[in-house]
């Protein structure tokens, strides 16, 4: 029996790393999905890997911090579903990682407009969907400014990532009443592409030298986790097994934050 047949999910970020292994998974569970990002190619090789258990993906190439692109993939949606019962907002950027003093306003305007504000843009163009019959929003946040505060350098990400968890908070509560639950989740590390969009410049400067146990992540040393991971605990807050949790942050991070926060 699968647990999500019938439903249609919407991942963010669905080109690589957490999103796509996200979007295999609930396509697996059953669920329609619709699989947003900014590389057409990348979403491309995520929709194979979703016809694998025969769902024809909704390819959706946007940017989430735009208003105008944001819009305009949820009328596809609604066209093409007239619903939605999961939305994984998932899509973000480490950014620049620099001391504060040289961080320029448009870099730390670029990290909050796709984390903060693309996450803002996202939910609330899925709230007329969502409130047609109940959902789940999963908001995909980070250790980083949630529990773990020695990453110097990285104020901009981290300040968006706790943006992020106050959000889900509050909405918690806003939402509640039209059966909408929303969680955030929190990766510590885990082997994905992100990487690729951080920036670091002179983090050495503000570093204040820390020595940790052997072991950065106690529970597996230094072995980080899997996006499959993060995906299967997207999946069980999607699904009716977790129907009373909402408005909580989970940690998924094999106590990593618990070392070094």
């Amino acid at each position: 029996m699968k647990t999500l047949e019938g439903k249609v999910a919407l991942i963010t970020g669905a080109g690589s790393g957490i999103g796509r292994a996200a979007a295999i998974k609930l396509a697996g569970e059953g669920a329609q999905v619709a699989i947003l990002g900014r590389t057409p190619e990348e979403l491309g090789k995520t929709a194979d890997e979703v016809a694998a258990w025969g769902i024809d993906a909704l390819e959706l190439t946007a940017d989430i911090g735009d208003p105008d692109s944001t819009k305009k993939a949820f009328a596809r949606i609604n066209e093409e579903y007239s619903r939605l019962d999961i939305l994984v907002a998932n899509a973000g950027v480490n950014g620049v990682w620099a001391p504060l003093e040289q961080i320029k306003l448009e870099e730390w305007d670029e990290t909050q407009a796709i984390n903060v504000r693309g996450t803002f843009l996202t939910i609330q163009e899925a709230l007329p969907l969502l409130k047609k019959t109940g959902g789940v929003i999963s908001v995909v946040a980070s250790v980083n400014g949630t529990r773990i505060f020695s990453n110097t350098g990285a104020t901009a990400y981290s300040c968006s990532k706790a943006a992020q968890v106050a959000m889900a908070k509050m909405l918690a509560v806003e939402l509640g009443p039209f059966h909408i639950r929303i969680n955030v989740i929190c990766p510590g590390a885990i082997s994905t592409a992100i990487g690729d969009n951080t920036h670091q410049r002179n983090v050495e400067e503000v570093k204040i030298p820390v020595e940790f146990p052997e072991g950065a992540i106690p529970l597996t040393k230094d072995r980080p986790g899997k996006p499959e991971d993060v995906a299967e605990l997207i999946w069980f807050l999607s699904s009716d097994h977790a129907r009373h949790i909402t408005g909580s942050e989970i940690y998924i991070d094999g106590a990593q934050s618990l070392l070094q926060g």
